[in-house]
């Protein structure tokens, strides 16, 4: 029994209608999820940008307000996966018992969890781009280089989808996701140059933020955002699809074990 938990997944086409589940229900209340997502990084990047952004000369090269845009597509893309991987996921297996019932049809617990992380990936995207969108009408982007931020957006979306169903699935709790945001996804958020470039931090913290996921995806978006071809973008990528698959496996052994109790 014990080693059914840690078997490789066994991925099939059986996902797509419960991500296409997923999809109707969300339509109902569409509107006031992409105004909700939205509203959050405008916010920073606005606020920020605008205001700070007159105090300060250039940064990285360019204004402040650029330099904050690319660092706001990446964290959208991040807080609207995690939301969706944690709460509303934790919802559909805990509180609506969806998972149960979708578990007594021909679908594995496999196909769920891929189901999830995909479902959370596409709501990230469309935060993602509903951001890149404002930034192409407020003229901060001109190259067509900016369009690859959103393939990037979704790669984000799956890495932080895949590590935020690890929490779902150790979670007691909706309270125990606080512990999450507090200690991951904030620090994170700092450490990752969103809001100021990384090498104003200490070397040691320059060491640890270049293991973190969001720095390689913010060290993708910036170079885009001007028109420049990111230097080491193959790593970058790699290391993004490395959580992703870590995430992912981790999350489906920990369901496994939880679900089989």
């Amino acid at each position: 029994m014990k080693r059914h938990f840690f078997a490789l997944p066994r991925l099939s086409l059986r996902f797509v209608p419960i991500w296409r589940r997923h999809f109707l229900v969300w339509k109902k209340m569409a509107a006031t999820s992409i105004l909700g997502h939205l509203a959050d990084p405008l916010i920073y990047m606005l606020g920020l940008g605008l205001g700070l952004g007159s105090l300060l000369p250039e940064m990285g090269g360019t204004t402040y307000l650029v330099f904050l845009a690319a660092g706001t597509v990446c964290y959208s893309t991040m807080n609207s996966a995690t939301f969706e991987a944690l709460y509303s996921c934790f919802a559909r297996m805990h509180e609506q018992r969806t998972w149960e019932a979708i578990l007594n049809t021909p679908v594995t617990l496999d196909d769920i969890v891929l189901s999830e992380i995909l479902w959370a990936a596409s709501k990230s995207l469309l935060s993602g781009l509903a951001v890149l969108v404002v930034i192409w009408a407020m003229g901060l982007s001109h190259s067509v280089l900016s369009l690859w931020l959103i393939p990037l957006a979704l790669l984000v979306g799956l890495c932080f989808a895949s590590l935020g169903l690890i929490m779902t699935a150790l979670a007691p709790g909706y309270s125990f996701f606080m512990y999450y945001f507090t200690l991951v996804i904030t620090p994170m958020m700092f450490l990752s140059g969103v809001f100021f470039p990384v090498v104003q931090l200490p070397a040691l913290l320059q060491s640890v933020s270049a293991m973190l996921p969001l720095s390689h995806a913010v060290d993708i978006a910036r170079p885009l955002m001007n028109g420049i071809l990111p230097p080491g973008l193959l790593l970058h990528v790699v290391v993004l699809l490395g959580y992703t698959v870590f995430g992912f496996y981790v999350s489906l052994v920990l369901f496994r074990k939880r679900l089989s109790q």
